[in-house]
C-alpha cells in the first residue's frame, strides 16, 4: 500500500472563488470562504453573501478538499443536519459550472466556485489569500 500525502492547498489551484458584482470584497481568506460555505457566516465585508455549488464533479471535489475538509455525502449530512435543526436552510447546488457563473451573475450576494478554466463573465474572481 502507498500513501500519497499532498497538501490540502495543492487542490485550490483548480478553481477559482467567484461572487457577484455587488459583494464589496475581491480578496477572501481561505476560512473566510469555509465560515461562508458551513453557513457560518453571512456576510463580507459588510455585504450580504449566499453561498452556490455544483453538485459535482472535478472543481467540487477539488473545492471540498482545499477549503471545507469535508467530502460530498459528509456536506450533505453537515447541511441535512443544519436544515432539521433549523438554524440554517440548505444551499442551492446547481448542475454546472455554467450553471453557477450565470446564477452569480445575476443573484445579488451570490459567491460560488468553479473550475479554474471556466469562463466567468459577469461575475468577479476573488483571490485567496
Amino acid at each position: 500500500m502507498v500513501l500519497a500525502f499532498v497538501p490540502v492547498r495543492s487542490f485550490a489551484g483548480v478553481v477559482k472563488i467567484i461572487a457577484n458584482p455587488s459583494v464589496s470584497v475581491s480578496s477572501v481568506s481561505s476560512g473566510d470562504i469555509q465560515s461562508v460555505f458551513l453557513l457560518d457566516l453571512d456576510s463580507l465585508g459588510g455585504s450580504h453573501v449566499e453561498p452556490v455549488l455544483v453538485k459535482g464533479g472535478t472543481a467540487h471535489e477539488a473545492f471540498l478538499k482545499a477549503y471545507l475538509g469535508k467530502d460530498d455525502p459528509a456536506l450533505h449530512a453537515f447541511y441535512r443536519g443544519l436544515m432539521f435543526s433549523g438554524r440554517a436552510s440548505m444551499p442551492k447546488f446547481l448542475e454546472t459550472d455554467a450553471d453557477v457563473v450565470a446564477y452569480v451573475a445575476r443573484t445579488r450576494g451570490a459567491i460560488g466556485y468553479v473550475g479554474n478554466g471556466v469562463s466567468t463573465p459577469g461575475v468577479k474572481v476573488l483571490s485567496v489569500k
